[in-house]
């Protein structure tokens, strides 16, 4: 391990981009500690400690602790994948955005074009939202969160907070350009590994006060161990499709007559499903902290973080996410007509429009094996602390809440600071980037981390 980073400073191209990705990383860093005018600090953090297990909690995380400081970087990268997801679901409705799709560099600009626009409309919306809500916001102690409200803390929160997601837009885009791994990733990685100090030193805090005991460490720390070592099991896992290549001639040299195999990953859409769904799970209480309507409100309260329907929904729009962006970058029918041209086929299966449909077939159901690994981590952390509140479903809630065992009701208490979608991410991301630092060490003829191989990423 020593050896093989000692060779990325030996490198000076991968030098600088290690070097260039970890400054433009602690500038977003600075950033989320840079707090937005008008807002009085104490207030501030006297109300975001009373909330820090509820839904703002788990924003929070995704954004560094810049939420709980309503810093310049409080929107963190959420309003970019919002548009990400409109512009991806427009793509397939809109015939315009699905032939530039299919135009290459070009259209792919474009449409980076107009995610880049929708960001900044989607910010605008939700730093309204935000001023709106601490206007109207006090503490449990009665102190107003704003001392001075009206139009004009409101226009300095939309620039501020618009101004602060559009920065960290354009941060992601040169970490991906100029520096090592998916900028926007990375920058989510920062802000959620940031707090893993502060989680261990209050975890030492509650082991000197005797509020947990050494033997629940050690169970916890072995509960994170399995479920990274599960999770890092299922990135890597694949389904391969043997492969054979027809003998040709050309010339006096017979080519083929080999056999390979066709890698398909358990869970092609990365972790990028879980985010699309966190996202789209976060819109209704944006919403209706805006129009203040009491059916919005109400639809919010259903849908808030520990909700049955919460649960629900996520699982559903993990699983929608999947099968859909797997739809975008993957098409069986291109990969089909590509084996044909190189005189490969897979065995008992015809070419063509039969190899597609196998393919297909294959990936449609490990797909749905992935889409479950995904629901399931993402879900299983927070019912083990929270449990599912089954008495708040809508009619039939109160009437098998009695018959459910407590540990599922009201969760086993079991606490730690990765929460299971800020695990998937973390580890996901942690392995692309490895991944590209390996690539670049093997291609310059350098041991990389692995001995044996190459390491399989979560895109490798």
């Amino acid at each position: 391990m020593l050896d093989s980073v000692r060779n990325i400073f030996a490198i000076p191209d991968l030098r600088k981009r290690v070097l260039f990705t970890f400054a433009l990383l602690a500038v977003y860093r600075i950033g989320c500690h840079i707090p937005t005018p008008g807002i009085d600090p104490r207030a501030l953090i006297e109300f975001m400690n009373a909330v820090q297990n509820t839904f703002l909690g788990f924003v929070n995380t995704f954004t560094g602790g810049s939420l709980e400081r309503v810093a310049v970087f409080a929107l963190g990268i959420m309003p970019y994948i919002t548009a990400s997801i409109i512009l991806q679901l427009m793509t397939v409705v809109v015939p315009y955005l699905e032939k530039l799709s299919k135009e290459g560099e070009l259209g792919r600009r474009k449409i980076t074009q107009y995610t880049r626009y929708g960001t900044v409309l989607v910010s605008v919306i939700q730093s309204t939202g935000i001023a709106l809500w601490l206007e109207k916001t006090t503490t449990p102690a009665g102190a107003a969160l704003v001392p001075d409200p009206g139009w004009g803390f409101r226009l300095m929160t939309v620039l501020t907070l618009t101004t602060g997601c559009a920065f960290i837009m354009w941060l992601g885009e040169q970490i991906s350009e100029r520096g090592v791994g998916n900028g926007i990733s990375l920058i989510i990685f920062a802000g959620i590994v940031v707090g893993l100090p502060g989680a261990v030193a209050d975890t030492i805090g509650k082991i000197r006060t005797n509020e947990l005991s050494i033997i629940g460490v050690l169970i916890l720390i072995a509960f994170m161990v399995l479920v990274v070592g599960f999770i890092v099991y299922m990135e890597r896992a694949q389904r391969r499709i043997p492969v054979q290549y027809a003998k040709r001639m050309v010339g006096r040299k017979v080519y083929g007559g080999q056999s390979t195999y066709l890698p398909l990953r358990v869970n092609t859409a990365g972790v990028i499903p879980v985010i699309f769904a966190s996202s789209l799970m976060a819109l209704p209480a944006t919403v209706s902290q805006m129009a203040q309507a009491p059916w919005l409100q109400k639809l919010a309260d259903a849908l808030a973080w520990g909700q049955p329907l919460h649960y629900l929904l996520y699982v559903i729009g993990i699983v929608f996410f999947s099968y859909f962006y797997i739809s975008i970058i993957f098409n069986p029918v291109d990969l089909a007509e590509n084996m044909r041209k190189y005189g490969s086929f897979i065995p008992g299966i015809r070419s063509g429009k039969r190899t597609a449909e196998y393919i297909d077939r294959v990936l449609t159901r490990i797909s749905l094996v992935g889409a479950a690994y995904l629901a399931l981590v993402s879900v299983l952390p927070d019912f083990l602390l929270n449990g599912i509140r089954l008495q708040n479903l809508p009619w039939i809630g109160p009437a098998i809440d009695p018959y459910v065992p407590q540990w599922v009701t009201q969760g086993m208490g079991i606490n730690f600071y990765f929460g299971g979608t800020s695990l998937l991410i973390v580890v996901g991301v942690a392995m692309d980037t490895l991944q590209q630092i390996e690539s670049q060490l093997v291609m310059r003829n350098y041991d990389g981390f692995l001995k044996r191989g190459r390491i399989r990423g979560r895109r490798g």
